[in-house]
């Protein structure tokens, strides 16, 4: 994009001045760099945002931001029910509460040097991952349900875990206001055999070793330190999910003109938070999110297991998870009044600061742990909440990478067995079921992620605090 078309506020901040059907401006955190190379489109949905009913604030998209489905992929807004603000399946994404979460091991990369092979085929061995993957766990009617009500709690409850890992999750694991009578049962019978797998895309499941740390003290909060070999869990809701948002997007098309929503753009589907269908899809949006929360605290249990197999003596505590692709209600003070508003990040990670009632008393000093993933073969971050964060963007940063290119365009460029040979000569080890897959994910298919975490940090979003580098990836 041409930065002219822009009001530039900072080295990272660029807005656009409401014109037309626009309520609120819109905002963009970038390095002029990386706004140069957004696609067009994100103005375009940036701009289509900022026209919602209700929306308060601006309409803002992340360092990381690409072309997405109604929203920019990297997109956050605000919406105030008491101004007729509005809620959005196109603002949650289709994936919803795919996320990630990172646990410690307690090893050094020596201690994985001498068993590396082995680990990476046992990994994959007992963590079931590609397109359609189905794993050994299998919810009847009345577990689906209470699944969906409970999220992680539910999964530890049935011996997947720990107590004390839902004390690292947002919401504790599990997310208030989940009816798991507004999930079709078409929903529910894609998931049924899906629970404790990766499924495919961008999905992972990586061992890291920490190459540096740029915050010791948050570092030391967090319990990292250079050298350090930790796990990160990418995946989401599965199908479930995907078929919740493709259902109501369809529902909220329709119903649009009946609530006097004109839509700026028909992927902008949407309902009044209010009325019956806003509330049904945020009572079956809710029970993805436990759908995702529930699918991770399986896979982390896999993991545990399958590390025991190899390295008995590995203790793997949870550090963090977060969600990015989510509706929530957030209490945010704004023209000098404390509101309640309904925050959606698509693409788009929380990023609470310092003393933030809803983070863990752990890290109440530094701020809650953001983890950015990148892309397979490069760099992943950890970062931390700042109380300037939260008055910029209700408290967001970005949540990867973000696309270079189209998974087709990358197909083009790359061969699967091509990316999986050069990244074992760098030292990184690929399992995946599908060449196909790894080629669409290729590292070079992805922004650079170090300057979308600079840019992140520049406009005091996040804080960085340490840079992980993966040693083996598992890949759906």
């Amino acid at each position: 994009m041409d930065p002219a078309r822009f009001e530039r506020k900072s080295a990272y901040e660029w807005h656009i001045r409401p014109f037309g059907k626009m309520r609120v401006p819109g905002v963009i955190f970038a390095s002029e760099d990386l706004l140069r190379e957004m696609d067009e489109k994100v103005h375009e949905q940036v701009v289509n945002v900022a026209m919602l009913p209700g929306i308060v604030k601006a309409s803002w998209a992340m360092p990381d931001a690409h072309w997405g489905y109604g929203f920019s992929i990297g997109g956050v807004a605000a919406f105030d029910v008491d101004q007729g603000g509005v809620v959005s399946a196109g603002g949650v994404g289709f994936d919803i509460s795919c996320g990630v979460r990172t646990l410690h091991t307690g090893l050094k990369v020596e201690d994985i040097d001498k068993v590396k092979h082995r680990l990476a085929d046992e990994l994959y061995r007992a963590i079931p991952a590609g397109m359609g993957s189905t794993g050994s766990i299998r919810l009847n009617d009345a577990e689906m349900d209470a699944m969906l009500k409970g999220g992680a709690r539910w999964a530890v409850e049935r011996g997947f875990g720990e107590r004390a890992d839902l004390e690292r999750i947002e919401e504790s694991g599990c997310m208030f206001g989940a009816d798991p009578s507004q999930v079709s049962a078409q929903a529910k019978k894609r998931q049924k055999d899906e629970m404790g797998t990766l499924g495919s895309g961008n999905h992972y499941l990586e061992i890291q070793r920490v190459t540096d740390v740029h915050a010791p003290e948050i570092a030391a909060a967090f319990g990292i330190e250079q050298g350090d070999v930790l796990v990160s869990i990418h995946c989401g809701s599965r199908g479930l999910g995907h078929q919740i948002g493709t259902e109501f997007l369809k529902r909220m098309v329709i119903a649009a003109p009946s609530h006097g929503i004109v839509l700026p753009d028909r992927e902008l589907a949407c309902a009044p938070i209010g009325s019956m269908l806003g509330q049904e899809y945020l009572g079956a949006m809710r029970s993805a999110i436990n759908c995702a929360l529930a699918n991770r605290q399986m896979l982390t249990h896999l993991t545990r297991k399958a590390f025991a197999r190899i390295l008995p003596g590995a203790n793997l505590p949870l550090l963090y998870d977060v969600s990015h692709n989510t509706c929530k209600i957030e209490e945010h003070p704004f023209d000098g009044v404390l509101r309640r508003l309904y925050v959606h990040r698509k693409g788009a990670t929380r990023a609470f600061g310092p003393h933030h009632p809803d983070i863990p008393e752990a890290f109440k000093e530094a701020g809650q742990p953001v983890l950015i993933g990148g892309s397979m073969g490069t760099a992943s971050y950890i970062l931390a909440g700042t109380d300037l964060g939260m008055g910029l963007a209700f408290g967001s940063a970005c949540h990867g990478a973000g696309r270079a290119m189209s998974r087709h365009q990358a197909l083009h460029r790359w061969s699967g067995r091509q990316v999986v040979d050069d990244l074992e000569m760098r030292g990184v080890l690929i399992r995946s079921p599908s060449m196909r897959g790894v080629a669409e994910e290729a590292p070079g298919a992805y922004k650079d992620v170090t300057a979308v975490v600079d840019a992140a940090e520049g406009a005091g979003l996040a804080r960085k605090v340490a840079r992980v580098q993966p040693l083996i990836c598992i890949k759906g």
